[in-house]
């Protein structure tokens, strides 16, 4: 598993640090109309992963979306259906030229996901002092 995928998800250990991340993740709502949300099964109501669509404070304006399935739940079609919905929310509530993921390469099924979206592979880039692949997808010429 992704450690940096799964570092939102990490258990909260003091009170302290609960109200600074509960504080972060909606001051992101807040300042940008972005973030995360929680993948809810359906049939359960069980929380089965998270998606987001968010700027990071260095990428020149693009649109980020990264989702995380957590394992029981994978290969049901959750990520797909979550990242479609982020590129959406993204495409429709702010002026942004494209849209981008990043992804570890030998992680074939969020590539998988990524090319279900209609997302091209741009290259690979420096993410934090990790190589990870750059999909993209350009907003459609109205």
């Amino acid at each position: 598993m992704n450690a940096e995928a799964m570092a939102p998800l990490k258990p909260i250990s003091t009170r302290r640090e609960a109200w600074q991340k509960l504080a972060a993740f909606n001051g992101m709502w807040t300042l940008t109309k972005t973030g995360w949300w929680g993948v809810e099964a359906r049939d359960t109501s069980e929380l089965a992963g998270v998606v987001g669509a968010f700027f990071r404070e260095d990428e020149n304006g693009d649109l980020e979306i990264g989702w995380t399935v957590f394992p029981r739940f994978r290969r049901k079609g959750f990520a797909v259906e979550a990242a479609r919905a982020a590129l959406a929310y993204g495409f429709s509530t702010h002026d942004v030229k494209r849209v981008i993921a990043h992804v570890d390469a030998p992680n074939i099924a969020s590539v998988r996901v990524c090319e279900t979206l209609g997302m091209s592979l741009e290259g690979d880039v420096d993410f934090y002092g990790t190589r990870l692949s750059r999909y993209v997808i350009s907003r459609a010429a109205d």
